[in-house]
């Protein structure tokens, strides 16, 4: 019969061989869970579109959604997060 000296013996080698082993991880990290942020910002501008009408430009909102990959979401209720996309009508 195996003693418990040796069965815990080879216990802490398998972790220490398990702790030590490579690990290899994607470089590329999705924040929102696996959600399309460029299609969330592009959303978004479409909504502002909706509840701003002629004064909101919502192809330059869709625009800046392409171009900083959805890093900046808009959102509608934020004026900071918007100003750069609405117009004065005369």
């Amino acid at each position: 019969m195996v003693s418990s000296k040796i069965v815990f013996f080879g216990i802490c080698l398998m972790m220490l061989i398990v702790a030590n082993s490579p690990v290899e991880a994607s470089p590329q990290i999705e924040l929102m869970g696996g959600y399309d942020i460029i299609g969330i910002c592009i959303t978004n501008c479409a909504q502002c579109k909706k509840m701003y009408g002629a004064f909101f430009e919502g192809h330059l909102c869709a625009e800046a959604c392409v171009q900083f990959k959805g890093k900046t979401i808009p959102d509608c209720e934020d004026l900071s997060s918007i100003a750069p996309f609405l117009n004065k009508m005369n």
